[in-house]
């Protein structure tokens, strides 16, 4: 594919998909210049564009990574300690403590410092 300069969300997305494809190629490999190029067209979309990733929210950042790592909400309920803790907090219902902060860190490798993030509850 010949890129440009990422303007939408939709061409960022597609920048996403086809560096995680290509990220491990090597140099000497046809992909790996397009990899570099991808890198440079992503960072430049992120810092045009920062008040979309500045303060993301914890519980949409593990949902991210949940997806990412194909999760079930019974993944993570082994994580925080039962079903209906993890229900309630994917749902906002319940706020993360401090132990569950530091296993989803640990299981996930999420940062503790976008964990810690302040959050509306649902009521």
């Amino acid at each position: 594919m010949n890129w440009t300069i990422l303007k939408t969300e939709s061409d960022y997305q597609a920048a996403l998909d086809r560096l995680e494809r290509i990220f491990d190629s090597k140099p000497g490999d046809p992909a790996f210049k397009e990899a570099e190029l991808l890198v440079m067209l992503i960072e430049r979309y992120e810092d045009e564009n920062e008040e979309i990733f500045a303060d993301p929210d914890p519980i949409e950042v593990i949902k991210f990574r949940m997806e990412q790592n194909n999760l079930k909400s019974k993944d993570l309920a082994a994580i925080v300690g039962g079903k209906s803790k993890a229900s309630e907090v994917l749902n906002k219902k319940r706020r993360l403590t401090l132990s569950m902060i530091r296993r989803i860190n640990k299981t996930l490798g999420i940062p503790a410092e976008l964990l810690i993030r302040e959050y509306e509850l649902v009521s």
